[in-house]
């Protein structure tokens, strides 16, 4: 995969439908190598394998930033939670994951329950689904769960004046990664995982004609 032909919009795409279910890299990998890129090409291209390639590391680095952030606060850990679930939503494998865990302990106390938490089936004609296939999280659309969460945590944000802290903390991480991603020189590993990622998407793609 060119990384370099690869826009912000693509690779935003990319982290939504990707499973972010995979371990952490190692720590002996995350920080191997570091190098400065030759251009800003190269840069670029660099910038957008490691966030890919990493994503998980560079998640779980946010939130112990924000965790450092608010020992102290309670409530504002909470908010981080639910700040952090809210956009955890926005992922697609992450969304099903959790709805189908959630309807799985559901059904082992009340199974009428859980069918009525079942997501309404997509039309499909002609072989193929009438429309975008939706995420549904408990049988109700994602953008719902996502607004529900984002606004609880914005009222606990607020109710533990913890919001300049939370944007000092984010500050904090952004930089942290940009930094990381921009001089980790990119491995082996991170350009077959690239590779095998991009087969498997022309595959579920060809899958579906």
């Amino acid at each position: 995969m060119d990384w370099g032909n690869v826009t912000a919009e693509d690779l935003i795409d990319a982290l939504r439908e990707v499973d972010w279910s995979s371990p952490p890299r190692p720590l002996s990998e995350f920080f191997s190598r570091f190098t400065l890129p030759k251009s800003s090409s190269k840069w670029d291209s660099r910038l957008k394998c490691n966030l890919y390639y990493y994503r998980t590391n560079y998640f779980i680095m946010m939130v112990l930033f924000l965790g450092l952030g608010f020992l102290r606060r309670p409530l504002a850990i909470v908010a981080a939670i639910l700040t952090a679930l809210s956009i955890a939503f926005m992922n697609d494998s992450f969304a099903g994951t959790f709805s189908e865990k959630v309807m799985r302990t559901v059904r082992q106390f009340s199974p009428h329950l859980a069918a009525k938490m079942r997501p309404p089936l997509t039309p499909v004609i002609r072989g193929r689904p009438s429309a975008k296939r939706a995420i549904y999280i408990c049988g109700r659309p994602r953008w719902l769960f996502v607004m529900i969460f984002s606004f609880v945590s914005f009222t606990l944000w607020y109710v533990s004046c913890g919001l300049l802290t939370v944007l000092w903390a984010l500050a904090i991480g952004l930089l942290a990664t940009i930094l990381h991603a921009s001089f980790r020189t990119p491995n082996l590993k991170a350009r077959l995982n690239t590779f095998r990622e991009e087969f498997r998407s022309v595959w579920r793609n060809y899958s579906e004609l």
